[in-house]
């Protein structure tokens, strides 16, 4: 039996009814437009105000490295959360850790303290970390065979995320020209207040008991090859994803764009992130989760090559909008092959551990963003992306082979 008959031959007494699941699905689906807006600010502005804060440019990139280490280090913390006192308590919990990143953030640059935006941006990655299970609760409740459509339509939340957060930047950050995106950080933390207020209503199954105590050894569960591919292909489309976007706005600056034109990059980025969402879960069901991430991992790789091609801002908003694509693709497709790889119970436990590798490995490569940037330039970021992508599509491609054998079926 293959682990997706296992999972739903599990005996599933916690689907909600339609209008539960519609209710959460448009709950989670604002609430992840809300919350992707609070990290488009992070991730437009983190390098530039890390460049100017920083002692040593090197460590332009460093505020959005905390970020993500913040994410890979409340992962965990925040699965024990949901686990315990369910996932809305988390999710209030992440809500929370956003309203403080933009204050922070805020008194941060006023201060002119770079190491405070620093700690400002590690509660910005807790706030992440909350919201990558976004995806995950969207399942929790719905039918085995609804589940991709549904982890899918929640991120697609994240187009308005796209067109919110760059906005937002361009229209506030020089409203106090003293402090150059103060105002910008304020706003932030009132749109995570705000999300707060969306995500209380939320209702999804409270399997504290079972989940804390059934299912699997942790151990058994991620020494699946299926899983160890998933966890793979979603860390390096992640980081791929982190590593280049991380070092794109400074790039376009020290190419003589403007910031405008950097926010402008940073919209269509996101939107392509997050538009394919809408259409992703149905593809899954169509081909196969393992050949959604395979055109992933494609387009990141065009991505960069077309980033090879030229400095024009054309040059740019191409990458980055394939970037996108790419990455949702690869992402939303390595998150479905998790969901084959757990029963319900199991599923905190197993989720929780898949992101917290996945965002430990990006932490890693967006610090390197910022290093190769400032030693070796824009072409050397872009180069040096072509390594991971070689080894995804490697063992991808040597897991669909074991899957193809008879007694197992196609990926």
């Amino acid at each position: 039996m293959s682990n997706i008959d296992t999972v739903s031959s599990e005996n599933n007494t916690s689907v909600l009814s339609r209008s539960e699941q519609r209710g959460n699905i448009a709950r989670l689906t604002v609430a992840q437009a809300l919350a992707g807006a609070n990290s488009v600010v992070v991730y437009a502005t983190g390098s530039i105000v890390g460049n100017v804060l920083a002692p040593d440019k090197s460590l332009a990139t460093l505020p959005i490295t905390v970020f993500v280490i913040g994410m890979a280090a409340c992962i965990l913390p925040m699965g024990v959360i949901a686990r315990r006192y369910g996932r809305r308590m988390a999710f209030l919990a992440g809500t929370g850790c956003g309203v403080l990143v933009g204050l922070l953030s805020a008194l941060a640059v006023m201060l002119g303290s770079f190491w405070l935006f620093c700690m400002a941006t590690f509660f910005g990655g807790a706030y992440a970390a909350v919201v990558l299970s976004f995806r995950f609760a969207a399942a929790d409740g719905v039918e085995p065979a609804m589940r991709a459509r549904a982890l899918s339509f929640v991120m697609g939340g994240g187009v308005a995320a796209g067109v919110i957060g760059p906005q937002l930047v361009t229209y506030t950050m020089d409203f106090w020209p003293p402090y150059t995106f103060v105002v910008t950080y304020l706003v932030q933390a009132a749109v995570a207040a705000l999300s707060a207020l969306v995500l209380f209503g939320i209702k999804l199954p409270h399997q504290v008991s079972k989940q804390a105590s059934g299912g699997r050894p942790l151990s058994e569960i991620v020494r699946q090859p299926l899983f160890i591919t998933a966890m793979i292909c979603g860390a390096v489309s992640y980081m791929l994803m982190n590593f280049l976007m991380t070092a794109a706005p400074l790039a376009m600056q020290l190419c003589g764009h403007p910031q405008e034109t950097a926010n402008l990059g940073m919209q269509w980025h996101v939107i392509a992130m997050y538009l394919p969402s809408f259409f992703t879960g149905r593809l899954i069901t169509r081909f196969g989760a393992g050949r959604v991430v395979a055109a992933g991992l494609l387009l990141i790789g065009l991505s960069a090559a077309i980033g090879l091609a030229g400095i024009d801002v054309a040059h740019f908003w191409l990458t980055l909008i394939l970037l996108g694509v790419g990455w949702n693709f690869g992402f939303v497709g390595a998150s479905a092959l998790v969901l084959e790889c757990h029963r319900p119970e199991e599923a905190t436990r197993v989720q929780s551990f898949n992101d917290f590798i996945v965002f430990g490995t990006m932490a890693a490569g967006s610090f390197a963003s910022g290093t190769l940037l400032a030693a070796y330039g824009w072409d050397m970021v872009l180069l040096v992306s072509f390594a991971p992508l070689v080894l995804a599509v490697m063992v991808l491609t040597a897991t669909a082979f074991m899957r193809r054998a008879p007694s197992v079926g196609g990926v």
